[in-house]
């Protein structure tokens, strides 16, 4: 079973990643200082219509510097969804900021817009939108309520490099946007990510941040603290080959999540994702499957047998105010979201990373669907 096992996901080296490094090796150029990581963050703001990309070590880096170079500080408040990875809340709540939550979508998984308004208090600075599995957010509605309420828009576009919402580009949208590179992603480069604006004063920011605020004449001054937030010449020239790939990668995502979705057809007590809404096509960035009421096992119970026949799973993102370590910090007391509650309890994923196979999609479908059929 071992030898047979399908990861949740492989990555996809087919262009001219080696090549790439091969040339920072040769000539020695292995830091942030190399020519790669430029033409990255060029490639990568091209792509989404942005002025400026600054890439960092990661995505939780890029959403730590979005926050900070926006000068969000202690006692402000953020608005988020509480379905979503940790990483977006971790530099909120350290520097004292407040994370103000919202329920999930119970059809596309992805924040409900529809309930932020009403969390927007003359504290609140920033709405953060978070695209989730495949989806984007309903950006014009979150626009719509940044200029109504003259406040910052947080796009979190890490699951997101080359899908779109009604046809402009995910991590276009806001006063910045973040992205992530690990190797799940659309775009990887081991580790990586990326803040990306429109703004120069804030390009400039993000750049001083990332490089422990150092200044210009007086290099070892500082006026500001910042992070070791750089990428390496080697990320970069990964991450450079993969967007020249872009296309390709996502149009095998949706070859993967379509064959999935005839394949799942009559697959009864789960609810699959949406092939697409009128503002976009799903991207797949996972495939997802929830579990639903009427299944009398949760999504632990599933992925332990699924894992069990050789097959790679993961759960979706647990909510926020569930975290235990939040729960010990005394916040988000009696606050409830029973759509991301169920979402982090009866959701997980299966394999669907751009190196799978078509064989290897046939054998996960079927071994899901006897799963659920004994």
């Amino acid at each position: 079973m071992k030898n047979s096992f399908i990861p949740v996901n492989t990555p996809l080296l087919g262009g001219n990643e080696l090549k790439y490094v091969t040339d920072c090796v040769k000539t020695g150029w292995i830091s942030s200082e190399g020519s790669y990581v430029s033409k990255f963050e060029s490639a990568v703001a091209k792509r989404v219509n942005r002025n400026y990309g600054v890439a960092v070590s990661n995505g939780t880096a890029a959403i730590d510097i979005a926050i900070s170079a926006l000068n969000i500080v202690k006692g402000d408040e953020i608005i988020l969804p509480t379905h979503t990875i940790i990483s977006c809340v971790t530099h909120i709540v350290r520097s004292g900021i407040i994370p103000v939550l919202v329920d999930s979508d119970p059809v596309t998984w992805n924040m409900d817009v529809s309930q932020i308004e009403n969390k927007i208090t003359n504290k609140t600075k920033a709405i953060m939108a978070v695209h989730l599995y495949g989806l984007p957010v309903e950006m014009d509605k979150i626009m719509f309520l940044a200029k109504k309420y003259n406040l910052f828009v947080i796009e979190d576009a890490a699951e997101m490099l080359g899908q779109t919402y009604k046809g402009v580009p995910c991590g276009s949208f806001g006063d910045i946007s973040t992205m992530s590179f690990y190797p799940n992603k659309q775009v990887t480069s081991g580790e990586g990510g990326m803040c990306l604006t429109n703004n120069l004063e804030l390009s400039d920011r993000c750049r001083s941040l990332r490089n422990l605020c150092f200044q210009k004449h007086k290099r070892f001054v500082h006026k500001e603290l910042g992070w070791n937030y750089r990428m390496t010449n080697l990320q970069a020239a990964i991450g450079l080959a993969q967007v020249e790939r872009l296309d390709f990668h996502v149009k095998r995502k949706r070859e993967i999540g379509n064959k999935y979705l005839s394949l799942f057809r009559d697959l009864i007590g789960v609810q699959l994702p949406l092939k697409s809404t009128p503002a976009a096509e799903n991207i797949f960035w996972v495939f997802g499957l929830v579990l639903n009421s009427s299944v009398s096992f949760d999504a632990e119970f599933a992925m332990k047998k699924l894992s069990e026949k050789g097959i790679g799973v993961r759960p979706f993102f647990y909510p926020l105010h569930k975290q235990p370590i939040f729960q010990k910090m005394n916040m988000f007391l009696g606050e409830k979201y029973p759509e991301a509650e169920k979402l982090g309890e009866r959701g997980f994923y299966i394999p669907s990373g751009l190196g799978i196979s078509d064989k290897e999609i046939n054998k996960c479908a079927s071994l899901v669907i006897d799963f659920f059929n004994s």
